[in-house]
């Protein structure tokens, strides 16, 4: 089952969320990612965080109380955690993460660090970015001739990956910690990424 949890920050518009997330999806809306969902036109099956970011707390209203886990400001966790494993406690197998973009560095930081954990999130989508979370298989994505490509290794290693339709191809290329690849191109309107070893972070923009 797929579970999409809805954050604050820069995200994809209505259309674009409308086209990706089909019926029967599971939606936890973090904070004022109740606010994005809500205007894509998502009712979120549950909304979770301290709500310090939320425009008007009279949103709440509309939802049972109790699909509403309200936490105090001074947490552990961030809300976008929150989310991700309240996704998972409910049986999710495949996370999207929408929204996140731009805003305070810490914060995207903190976004990008949930993909070195045990269970990360499969994708998240920002308003200028698509980002796939690529482990021991093969990503298949569609393109424009000259999308921007982007990849980073993840996890402990070691890393080894094999590619398609890029301009530089990943086949055979040493990857250590702290190394990545950059503004890579599309060369096709499909390019094909895969994980011969190892956990890697796929970016088109």
């Amino acid at each position: 089952m797929l579970g999409i949890a809805f954050t604050g920050g820069e995200g994809p518009g209505p259309e674009q969320c409308q086209s990706l997330i089909a019926a029967g999806t599971l939606i936890v809306a973090a904070d004022s990612g109740l606010e994005a969902a809500e205007k894509a036109g998502f009712r979120p099956d549950w909304i979770v965080g301290d709500m310090d970011s939320l425009d008007d707390l009279g949103r709440l209203d509309k939802y049972p109380g109790d699909r509403i886990l309200l936490h105090r400001v001074d947490k552990d966790y961030t809300d976008t955690e929150l989310a991700l494993n309240l996704l998972l406690e409910k049986g999710c197998d495949e996370t999207w993460i929408v929204g996140g973009g731009g805003g305070r560095l810490d914060h995207l930081f903190a976004i990008r660090s949930l993909f070195e954990r045990d269970r990360p999130p499969n994708r998240w989508i920002t308003a200028a970015e698509d980002i796939h979370c690529l482990e021991s298989g093969e990503l298949a994505l569609d393109t424009a001739m000259g999308d921007i490509v982007s990849v980073f290794p993840l996890g402990a290693g070691p890393w080894r990956a094999s590619s398609r339709g890029l301009k530089w191809s990943l086949n055979g290329l040493s990857w250590d910690r702290g190394f990545f690849g950059i503004s890579n191109r599309a060369l096709e309107k499909k390019i094909v990424i895969r994980a011969e070893q190892g956990r890697f972070m796929v970016i088109t923009e």
